[in-house]
Formats: structure tokens, sequence, C-alpha cells
């Protein structure tokens, strides 16, 4: 028998792709469409998740999504709702990740080494 912690990260991963879902063909505003749902977390009560998401640009897109973001959570939260069929509709708190422009980053000056390296032989 399955024991109750794994519940929240199922849930978690559905509410990833339920948002996901919603972001790309319920929500009309157009800047949704450079949004990637990268992770979400739920509180063992299953009552708040937190979106994590990315944004395909720069910080102009970054910050139009997030006030979309804003601007849409009620929506979201309600065709949510309806899809989990859970008890109650999670509270929805969105954060941006930044793990890919940190990664890109790091690849970055990692080449720069790599190629410093390279001239000095």
């Amino acid at each position: 028998m399955k024991g109750r912690g794994d519940r929240p990260a199922r849930v978690a991963e559905r509410i990833r792709e339920e948002v996901s879902l919603i972001l790309q063909n319920r929500v009309k505003d157009p800047g949704m469409r450079v949004v990637t749902v990268t992770d979400v977390t739920i509180t063992p009560d299953l009552k708040t998740a937190r979106v994590h998401y990315s944004v395909l640009g720069g910080d102009e897109e970054r910050l139009a999504v997030r006030d979309a973001l804003r601007r849409s959570k009620g929506f979201i939260r309600k065709e949510l709702g309806r899809s989990l069929q859970l008890r109650y509709a999670p509270e929805l708190a969105f954060l941006y990740d930044d793990t890919y422009a940190k990664g890109a980053k790091i690849d970055r000056l990692l080449r720069e080494i790599r190629t410093e390296g390279e001239g000095e032989e």
C-alpha cells in the first residue's frame, strides 16, 4: 500500500500538466505563448501550489508574462478546479524560475575558460 507521502507529488505533477494546457489553450493573452511551466510545489494539505515558470525572451517579456499571470490567476484556478476534481482548487502563486538563465551563464563562462585555455597553449 502506498503511503500518503506521494500524493502531493502526484497532484503537483498533475497541476503542472494542467496549468501548461490551460496557458496554451484557454488563456487568451498572446503573451502567454512564451511561458513554460517548469515545476510545481504544493503544500501537504493541497491548498497552496507554487507554480514555477520560465519565459523565452528578455526582461520585457518576463515582466509582461508576470503581469498577465497575475491578471489570469483567478481564471487559471477556476479551470484547474474543474479539471482536477479536488475538494478545493489550490491557491496559486506564480514564481519566476531563473535556472535556465543561470545555466546559460555558467555554460558561457565555461566556454570562455575553455577558449582562454586553448589560447595559452
